[in-house]
């Protein structure tokens, strides 16, 4: 990262600094509660896009040794370790693995890491990598890095397994006013952070890791998410 121009440099460091912020909010989001209850309706189909997610990655089964980047406050950390035998979960939010360990219980199967994920590198190789809400948060001069990144930290025959955002449109997700990539982001306080925000479409996100290598299959819930796997 250290190559990067530095406006897109400080704009990394902003979107860190929110995420470190917001990590006692995030359940709000992922709960559907305050600011981010869209109503019966909406709240009832978020979720079950939430629990059809959930039973693509069980099919998935990501067992053995697993790797989890931008692991935050757990949400799927814990869906993770109904499969993984020993997890390796890193954010660079230390306030959202904080909430994390809490979460689970400190459970002694998970090793937490502090660490730039642009920057890390792994002691040992990993049998799957996953990340949540990650990909869209990487700038796209980056993409075809953090990919090579990922394939480095995978054994032979590894595998991988992603969910992300999918182009919203309810008035909620309008309010997070942006610009192409980057989108401003509000805490419950009213302080404001510009973040790396960058949607992706199943097929020509199929095409894309295909054109670098890759075996992947990517679909998409009928309004929240986008969701994959990769080998």
């Amino acid at each position: 990262m250290s190559d990067l121009p530095d406006p897109e440099r400080a704009l990394l460091a902003e979107q860190l600094e929110y995420y470190r912020k917001r990590a006692p909010e995030y359940d709000e989001y992922f709960e559907r509660r305050g600011r981010y209850d869209e109503g019966e309706e909406r709240n009832r189909r978020w979720f079950e896009e939430v629990g059809e997610v959930r039973a693509a990655l069980a099919g998935f089964d990501p067992r053995g040794d697993v790797l989890e980047l931008a692991a935050g406050t757990g949400w799927w950390t814990q869906e993770l370790l109904l499969h993984a035998d020993r997890l390796t979960a890193l954010d660079g939010a230390p306030e959202a693995l904080a909430v994390n360990r809490d979460r689970l219980g400190a459970d002694p199967r998970v090793d937490y890491v502090v660490a730039d994920i642009f920057r890390w590198t792994p002691e040992r190789r990993y049998d799957v990598v996953f990340f949540g809400f990650w990909l869209s948060h990487v700038p796209p001069e980056l993409f075809d890095r953090f990919w090579e990144r990922v394939r480095a930290c995978l054994r032979p025959g590894g595998r991988v397994f992603f969910v992300d955002s999918r182009q919203p449109s309810t008035a909620a997700a309008r309010a997070r006013r942006g610009d192409g990539e980057v989108t401003v982001r509000r805490l419950n306080d009213g302080r404001e952070f510009r973040v790396v925000k960058v949607f992706y479409a199943p097929a020509p996100l199929e095409a894309r890791l295909r054109g670098l290598g890759w075996e992947a299959e990517v679909r998409a819930t009928d309004t929240y998410f986008v969701y994959g796997r990769a080998c």
